[in-house]
């Protein structure tokens, strides 16, 4: 009987350990071979919000503390640019966006502001007292005009540089942890302040449509794959792909990139159909080139002292993540295609 009990032991032994290797490439994923982005620290201990380039060296960054950058080396250096706000309000711009000369930012408390010369002149455009929640997003879609979305889900559109707004939609959503828009059609959907719900909004639709998670992790931040389908970060690391382009209650099955840090994931772009990166807490930095089926991580970023919060590729050759205290990561396509 010992000799039985003794044999079965050996065998679960063996079994635990086959298990466990099987396993080590989601608790531990293997490192990338090089490392394709620049380091950048800027003087300011402000975090990042978004960025925009008018071309592929001209560009702005925007963030807390009334932080207003400029490039024109392609994000390689960067002069902070002082406005004239006729107060001492410190603001958090949350979005910028530029068509051609013409561009835009939007910050909490609410504060829109316009530029039709590159960014050598801004003007502060009034906002009515009335706006259903605080400027969030915006995007410039032409010649004055633009589409604005509130953190309460509010959406706007105007034709003559700011000057008058159209509702787009009915009612608001509630407070939104974030929001994204699908720049080809559009489209929005936004994750609730507390990550228990999501909301999408087509062009048309008088109102937003809610949606229930999936499982009972919280949700973190959403957006759109390119072919135009729904991603999803949720708490623990967990990630899932949407099934259908018309069905956004149809997901694939969840996965965790990677056990052991994933706890941090933030932010997801791609940078080419393939190839997908996906931002976290604590220098977290995985990428997936097969369009999520395996991962790896970027472990020269992990000793960078910041949480990397968004990620965003302008085009295939160029992209950035943008982090706090000042940090900023540059993509750098000749690293990448040394790899």
């Amino acid at each position: 009987m010992r000799t039985v009990l003794t044999t079965l032991r050996k065998l679960a032994t063996v079994a635990a350990i086959a298990l466990f290797a099987a396993s080590c490439t989601t608790v531990f994923l293997p490192e990338t071979e090089t490392n394709p982005w620049e380091v950048i620290s800027l003087e300011t201990n402000a975090v990042f919000s978004d960025i925009a380039m008018l071309d592929q060296q001209h560009g702005w960054l925007v963030g807390s503390r009334s932080t207003l950058l400029e490039t024109t080396d392609g994000g390689k250096t960067w002069e902070l640019r002082q406005l004239d706000l006729e107060d001492e309000q410190k603001y958090t711009f949350t979005s910028v966006s530029f068509n051609g000369p013409e561009g835009w930012v939007v910050g909490l408390p609410s504060i829109l502001l316009h530029t039709t010369d590159g960014g050598q002149s801004w003007d502060n455009i009034p906002l009515s007292p009335e706006l259903p929640g605080a400027p969030f997003m915006v995007t410039a879609l032409g010649k004055n005009t633009a589409e604005m979305a509130t953190d309460v889900g509010a959406i706007y559109l105007t034709k003559d540089g700011g000057s008058n707004w159209k509702a787009q939609v009915e009612g608001a959503v509630g407070v939104v942890r974030n929001m994204t828009r699908d720049s080809d059609t559009g489209r929005y959907v936004a994750v609730s302040s507390r990550g228990n719900f999501y909301s999408t909004w087509e062009p048309g639709d008088r109102t937003w449509q809610p949606h229930n998670r999936e499982n009972s992790k919280r949700l973190q931040n959403m957006g759109f794959n390119r072919d135009g389908s729904l991603w999803l970060i949720a708490r623990g690391g967990q990630m899932q792909f949407g099934d259908s382009t018309q069905d956004y209650e149809a997901w694939q099955e969840p996965i965790n990139p990677e056990l052991s840090t994933s706890w941090g994931l933030l932010d997801l772009a791609y940078r080419t159909p393939d190839e997908l990166w996906v931002t976290g807490g604590s220098g977290n930095l995985l990428v997936s080139r097969d369009g999520g089926e395996t991962w790896l991580k970027d472990r020269d970023i992990e000793d960078v002292p910041t949480n990397l919060y968004r990620v965003k590729f302008l085009s295939p050759q160029q992209g950035f993540i943008l982090g706090q205290r000042g940090y900023l990561l540059r993509y750098d396509a000749n690293a990448a295609a040394a790899a």
